[in-house]
């Protein structure tokens, strides 16, 4: 399976999987955030890092929000 430039943020991540990911604690939806290369859970609070176009959705990883 391949993807196509178009589905993909400048990061690299690919866009379908950005859409069905969920934050792993509230279940809620995320927000990219393409200049800090995180996902954002506003209602956990907490932004998820990517690293190498790989989000990672551990809280322990997570920094927390203001």
């Amino acid at each position: 399976m391949t993807t196509s430039a178009s589905d993909r943020p400048e990061a690299g991540v690919d866009r379908k999987l950005l859409d069905i990911l969920v934050c792993p604690i509230t279940k809620g939806p995320l927000e990219f955030d393409a200049s800090r290369q995180e996902l954002i859970s506003r209602g956990a609070k907490l932004a998820y890092p990517i690293r190498d176009g790989i989000p990672i959705m551990l809280p322990e990883e997570a920094r927390k929000l203001g």
